[in-house]
């Protein structure tokens, strides 16, 4: 999708032409080479933030040591605030420099230029007159904002020195002495693609709580949520069964909030549990776990290991005694981690409750969030749907920890719990008070389904076979954003709340594909496609009514859960931040 060519190929800031160069004066092997001479458009602007922003100044460097070769989606890195981007601002020593427009100026001088009439409102863009930076010269623009009656401003370069998003602070003007009114909690994160001659600015957000900042009467289904797919397969695997970078723990601190869980489930008739190993005081032991549903008093006799990588110790079952229910905590056994049939790691099983130590960690500390948490049986155990559920109810889903109601409940309803995405049937035994949010009868391979129970509507086309079709992928994924987008949260008071707080589905958007016999469609493959592709989707089109195709309309602007691989790689978290950052719009509305 660059504008840029990977061989002999120059972007200059004048009208694009196809130019013949000689490659040799003489000889029999004189050939004529092109140059595709690239238009440098003028600089977009989108403000995805709930606050009125002014573009002040802009300054024009150029540094030729410092040429840069941009391709594909590159964004600001540096982390900008008043006193260390300062030594940033000085023109480089003997550097040619422009002026705004792009004209020849002494060396050691910069360009620029006061902007008088440059304001863009909340979720609105503007084209302006200023020409890119033209990146073959080591040219860079600074651009300064300001809010409406504000004293501090926000300053930035673009492009930045690497290609990750940045965090821009509010800083004072030159020379003031007033610390006070510098707020520190004021941030901004912006994205710039130069081949599309774009800017986003989203409103920053803490990932690690990005929840708090949220009405907590917004129902889940009105929300912004990033997920991941496969999300505890990050260890070394076979090919195709890792889709993940970073850990559990490390997806939470970084604003996934939507984890997809694959169990293995043994049948009742196996009595070899796996050894218990955590660091959970909740999860030491069976015992030492609350019941969600009612247990056999003789659950509790059971003796704690002395040693937690020996296996627990379990009854004996006599040939005469009868099958186990596994509602007793006692006799449920461990569950191990999966992705199709293969175990989510080479070096060793890993375990379900370990997972959990770390959602309840993160929890404990960031009560203001929830985890959704979807369930699905897979791998090569011979339980049951229904197996799976008792194990379950019998053991992990405490009523302290865990939100199990059949309904999508509010954010105040969820906080500091895990909401149960449920995508196996039930138990008879459970099926009057109903287990989670019901996902059990999922369309397999769909472009745009419905489950079951009409709660999830779902895109999760995955069979990507060949690097071909990752463009049909993306289609599916935009579209399944531009459904999302088209949602109408009524908060309570106003008229139709209750009925419409009741019918919002959970949307859930799935990047993720593969095929196991083809290398070039990998997890982590496909993502490097498809997340700069989201993130360029969400920066520029997302929510803008004039931009979308057809009878399309645009509600809240919402993402649902969109649920990625290999997102945190080399510390990229931009689609996170991009995800989340549309939250903001819920708030511009209330």
């Amino acid at each position: 999708m660059s504008s840029y060519l990977e061989t002999r190929a120059y972007v200059l800031p004048h009208k694009a032409a196809t130019v013949p160069i000689s490659s040799s004066s003489s000889g029999r092997n004189h050939r004529i080479d092109t140059i595709k001479i690239v238009k440098m458009g003028n600089l977009t602007i989108r403000n995805l933030t709930i606050t009125p922003l002014k573009l002040r100044e802009v300054e024009r460097h150029e540094d030729p040591t410092k040429t840069r070769k941009p391709n594909g989606l590159a964004k600001i890195t540096a982390r900008i605030t008043g006193k260390s981007s300062k030594p940033s601002l000085a023109a480089p020593t003997a550097a040619a420099t422009t002026d705004l427009n792009g004209a020849a100026q002494e060396p050691g001088t910069t360009g620029k230029h006061d902007i008088t009439d440059i304001h863009i409102e909340p979720f609105s863009e503007h084209r302006t007159s200023i020409p890119l930076p033209d990146a073959s010269k080591g040219e860079s623009l600074r651009l300064t904002f300001s809010e409406p009656n504000k004293p501090h401003t926000y300053s930035v370069s673009i492009p930045g020195p690497s290609p990750r998003s940045i965090v821009m602070k509010a800083n004072l003007p030159l020379g003031s002495q007033d610390q006070q009114v510098l707020p520190s909690d004021r941030e901004f994160t912006l994205i710039y693609m130069p081949h599309h001659s774009f800017l986003a600015i989203f409103s920053s957000a803490r990932l690690n709580r990005w929840m708090a900042e949220l009405d907590p009467s917004y129902p889940l289904s009105a929300l912004s949520i990033p997920g991941t797919h496969n999300s505890p397969t990050c260890y070394v695997a076979l090919p195709s069964v890792r889709c993940q970078a970073v850990s559990i723990r490390e997806q939470l601190d970084n604003g996934v909030r939507f984890l997809d869980v694959r169990l293995s489930c043994p049948s009742p008739s196996s009595r070899s549990p796996s050894p218990i190993k955590t660091a959970s005081p909740r999860l030491d032991t069976p015992d030492s776990l609350p019941g969600a549903f009612p247990i056999s008093p003789t659950s509790t006799q059971t003796e704690t290991p002395t040693d937690t990588n020996s296996p627990a110790p379990q009854p004996e079952l006599s040939p005469q005694a009868p099958e186990p229910t596994y509602k007793d905590k006692a006799k449920a056994p461990n569950l191990s981690l999966v992705h199709s049939a293969f175990p989510i790691a080479l070096s060793g099983t890993r375990y379900f409750h370990d997972l959990l130590s770390e959602c309840y960690a993160f929890l404990d500390a960031n009560p203001s969030e929830t985890v959704l948490m979807s369930i699905k049986r897979e791998g090569t155990g011979r339980g049951t749907d229904q197996n799976l559920s008792t194990y379950l109810a019998a053991r992990y889903l405490t009523p302290d920890r865990w939100y199990i109601k059949p309904e999508i409940p509010t954010l105040e309803q969820a906080r500091g719990r895990i909401v149960l995405v449920r995508r196996f049937h039930l138990d008879p035994s459970l099926q009057a008070e109903g287990m989670g949010i019901d996902g059990s009868v999922w369309p397999d391979n769909c472009a745009d389904g419905t489950c079951g129970s009409g709660r999830i509507r779902i895109q999760d086309y995955y069979e990507v076979g060949q690097t071909q079709h990752i463009k049909k992928k993306i289609g599916f994924a935009r579209e399944g954003l531009m459904r999302a987008a088209q949602q109408v949260f009524v908060p309570s008071g106003m008229p139709d709340s209750e009925a419409n707080g009741s019918s919002l589905p959970l949307f859930i958007n799935f990047l993720s594909g593969s095929n196991f016999f083809n290398a070039s469609c990998w997890p982590e493959k496909i993502a490097a496609k498809i997340n700069p592709s989201m993130i360029e989707y969400l920066c520029m089109n997302h929510g803008a009514p004039q931009k979308q195709p057809g009878e399309l309309t645009v509600g809240d602007a919402g993402t649902g859960i969109v649920v990625t691989d290999w997102v945190g790689n080399n510390g990229d978290w931009d689609l996170i931040r991009c995800i989340v950052g549309w939250n903001a719009r819920l708030q511009l509305t209330r």
